[in-house]
């Protein structure tokens, strides 16, 4: 009995470095950094991580935390930039971005039907999502970011129940270069292709996936 009760504490020491991971990315995302230009990430992003559609506050649930990490990482050094999110980044620690990243990968995340690109497109949005347009070398964005756009791995981020404001927005930075964080410049040449009638419809059809009625 003794060595059982050893071994359980033995277990619990081990996981105390995870929780106490965990406790500071929570304390991060609703308290805030230790340096008072590091705020809440629930004043923008909203207690579950929905974000704030109406002001073009990004949903960052089904993100992961790689990929977070990285975009703070590029808000420290430039390579992308926004009024607000530059001095909160930058007054990050190491270990407040990748915590707080961690946190955040944890939130529940809302199911989407699974539309791939052997769906028929029926409007400008769904076809730029599921077709793309080669005639300008412009890859459909289920190519990178997946079916429905649930996003893939690090490096192609979730653009299912995302705010078409925030999509516009980013499409936009990457056209007029205050975004540049991307490989290759993919996404530079993308949105430089495209129109911005054409930014707003496949925002929109992101951001209303769960009422897509697309023909199979």
């Amino acid at each position: 009995m003794r060595q059982i009760k050893k071994f359980g504490a033995l277990s619990l020491l081990g996981l105390l470095p995870f929780i106490g991971h965990a406790d500071e990315g929570e304390a991060v995302y609703t308290k805030g950094g230790e340096k008072p230009q590091a705020l809440a990430c629930t004043t923008c992003h909203g207690a579950q991580g929905l974000g704030l559609p109406a002001a073009g506050y990004p949903n960052v649930t089904g993100m992961s935390a790689e990929y977070l990490a990285k975009q703070l990482r590029d808000f420290q050094d430039g390579t992308r930039s926004h009024p607000i999110m530059d001095p909160i980044a930058r007054a990050l620690s190491d270990d407040e971005i990748d915590s707080v990243t961690e946190y955040m990968e944890s939130f529940d995340v809302k199911e989407v039907p699974m539309i791939t690109r052997a769906a028929t497109p029926t409007d400008e949005g769904s076809w730029l999502a599921l077709r793309g347009d080669w005639s300008r070398n412009v890859p459909e964005c289920v190519a990178c970011h997946g079916p429905s756009g649930v996003g893939v791995g690090e490096s192609f981020p979730r653009l299912a129940d995302q705010s078409s404001v925030y999509i516009v927005n980013q499409l936009k930075a990457w056209q007029n270069g205050t975004r540049h964080n991307d490989q290759d410049d993919l996404m530079g040449h993308i949105a430089r292709a495209l129109t911005e009638d054409e930014m707003k419809a496949v925002a929109e059809y992101f951001a209303t996936i769960n009422d897509q009625q697309v023909e199979k």
